[in-house]
């Protein structure tokens, strides 16, 4: 699959991670904790994405949020909130990222909870900065 690096495509990378974090939160409402994370990490995931395109013109193929804010030169108190959504990329969708058991039960609402706030922080910050070039 060819990956389109038209840089113009920024706004359908935000517009997406706004989608993810809409679908997160009623995954979250419904009691799906572990869907819930996933999407919030993918929300930060495409937001920095995003900002990456908009701001440097830049592509990133990488999945970790945190290394992503790290070349998008991001506070480091919103680094440290994408190690903590990192930890959902594998263990929320894979059985084998566990010693036993699905992965949805292994989530509660207090992860969900922590995920949605630490999606909402960096989504806010893309947000800002993004609406501060342009």
């Amino acid at each position: 699959m060819k990956v389109d690096l038209s840089y113009e495509r920024w706004r359908d990378w935000l517009e997406e991670a706004e989608d993810d974090l809409s679908s997160a939160k009623i995954l979250a409402r419904e009691g799906k904790y572990g869907k819930a994370c996933f999407l919030a990490q993918q929300s930060a995931e495409k937001a920095v994405k995003s900002f990456l395109v908009a701001r440097f013109k830049r592509y990133e193929v990488i999945h970790s949020v945190s290394e992503l804010l790290k070349r998008a030169e991001a506070p480091q108190n919103l680094i440290e909130l994408g190690v903590k959504l990192d930890r959902h990329y594998i263990p929320s969708r894979y059985p084998n990222a566990w010693p036993f058991g699905a992965p949805f039960k292994h989530y509660r609402s207090e992860d969900a909870e922590e995920a949605l706030r630490a999606a909402e922080e960096i989504l806010g910050y893309v947000r800002r900065e993004i609406e501060g070039s342009n």
